[in-house]
């Protein structure tokens, strides 16, 4: 049975990589352009593993896991942080937030296609 997917990335670009990566996997992906968009795409579908940026407009990746963590529906779905950033205490503030783990990008396909399996198992 396919895993789905919510991806989170203000860039079309990563975005458009993430939906090759996965889709290629036999995993179902929904994508949003921010946390608030993310938000709202969790209301119509039922995830086995979230992807979410960090630096993003309107609802950031901390705000964005936060909302989520609030929620009873998804307090134990994986959170998987995809960015750019790896300073230590923004990894610290992820954890607090609720993150499962953290990718720094660009990601190897292989590595997060096997994070992804490993969070959702």
């Amino acid at each position: 049975m396919p895993l789905n997917i919510l991806a989170v990335d203000d860039s079309q670009t990563m975005r458009d990589m993430l939906v090759l990566a996965l889709a290629g996997a036999e995993f179902n992906v929904t994508l949003a352009e921010n946390g608030l968009q993310g938000i709202h795409a969790l209301q119509k579908m039922n995830p086995n593993v979230i992807i979410t940026d960090i630096n993003m407009p309107v609802l950031d990746g901390f705000g964005f896991i936060e909302r989520v963590r609030k929620g009873d529906k998804l307090r134990a779905v994986p959170i998987l942080i995809l960015t750019t950033e790896s300073a230590p205490e923004l990894k610290q503030r992820a954890r607090n937030a609720g993150a499962t783990g953290w990718i720094v990008k660009p990601f190897d396909k292989v590595k997060l296609i096997s994070a992804i399996r490993k969070v959702a198992a």
